[in-house]
C-alpha cells in the first residue's frame, strides 16, 4: 500500500513540474515574440523614415537647383600686391 502511495506521489509531482517548465516556457516565448514584434515594427518605421528623407533630399536639391541665380562668371581682378619692409621672411636668418 505503502508503494501505492508513492508512486503517485512521483507522477503527480513529475506532472507538477512539468507544468511549471510548459508555463515557464511560454511566457518566455511570449516575451521574445513580443519584442521581436515591436523590433520589426522599428524596423519598418524607420525603412519608411529613410525613403521620405531620401524624398525630401531629392526635392531640396531640385529646389536649390531651381532658385540658383544665373550669374555669369565675373573675373575677379589680381589680387594687389603689398610689399611690407617688416615682412615675416625677414625674421628668418638667412644662412
Amino acid at each position: 500500500m505503502n508503494e501505492m502511495i508513492n508512486s503517485g506521489m512521483l507522477s503527480l509531482s513529475s506532472l507538477l513540474v512539468s507544468l511549471v517548465v510548459l508555463l515557464t516556457g511560454l511566457v518566455v516565448w511570449f516575451f521574445v515574440n513580443r519584442a521581436s514584434s515591436r523590433t520589426n515594427e522599428q524596423i519598418e518605421l524607420l525603412e519608411a523614415l529613410l525613403e521620405q528623407q531620401k524624398r525630401q533630399n531629392a526635392l531640396l536639391r531640385r529646389l536649390c537647383e531651381a532658385n540658383e541665380p544665373d550669374v555669369e562668371p565675373v573675373a575677379a581682378p589680381a589680387p594687389a600686391v603689398v610689399q611690407d619692409d617688416d615682412d615675416f621672411i625677414r625674421l628668418v636668418a638667412e644662412r
